[in-house]
């Protein structure tokens, strides 16, 4: 799957211009948390979020009220607080690596760009959702989490046994483990018991680590 199939389209941005006070107000309507900042030529300048916004802010030790607090932030512009070298990735690039660059620079959103231009934003929420739906959680089912040999067919007899059951695979995650001749599996099958799954396993030499029905 690639960045384009799971981005939101057409992201809501503010020009640089753009006062801290619009911009709060704009988070708050629309309950986002991150803003692209697009200049008048339709080029991405950069990038505010909401702890942009609460960083900018008084201090809570201010002598200010808070119609003075009020006036500076509706004087002072977005493109003074924002984030100016912006992460960024293609439309098709693949989710793993949108994922990857995230974990590596502790962010929670991308611009999806396509050229010069920006087409969408990427988001932690958006991953989740495609987390959620490749673990097939929305289905109701045998779900399995063992250890097999790292080699080749090992998973097609599983599922060969489960498909002789006339049961369903939904889900299939698998992720190395520490010891590099093995690899970590989790399975959710629909029409097929947790007993039988059991014995599935057990016929190909391996131990469910975690079994239920979820």
């Amino acid at each position: 799957m690639i960045v384009k199939d799971v981005m939101s389209r057409n992201p809501i941005y503010v020009a640089p211009e753009t006062s801290l006070t619009e911009a709060k107000a704009l988070m708050v309507k629309k309950n986002i948390s991150k803003l692209p900042v697009v200049d008048k030529n339709d080029r991405l300048a950069g990038i505010i979020t909401k702890n942009d916004l609460a960083k900018a802010g008084p201090s809570e030790a201010t002598t200010l009220d808070m119609y003075e607090i009020g006036y500076l932030l509706s004087k002072l512009t977005v493109e003074k607080i924002m984030t100016k070298k912006v992460v960024t990735v293609s439309e098709n690039e693949v989710v793993e690596e949108a994922a990857r660059i995230m974990v590596d620079n502790q962010i929670g959103c991308l611009p999806v760009m396509k050229d010069d231009i920006m087409v969408g934003i990427v988001t932690e929420s958006d991953l989740f959702h495609l987390f959620t739906d490749m673990f097939g959680a929305r289905h109701s089912g045998v779900r399995v989490t063992f250890n097999t040999d790292d080699k080749p067919g090992q998973l097609a007899k599983i599922a060969d046994k489960i498909a002789a059951l006339k049961g369903n695979i939904v889900s299939v995650v698998t992720r190395e483990c520490q010891d590099p001749g093995n690899r970590r599996i989790t399975i959710k099958a629909t029409g097929i018991t947790i007993n039988q799954m059991q014995t599935i396993l057990t016929d190909c030499n391996d131990t469910a680590e975690d079994i239920r029905v979820v």
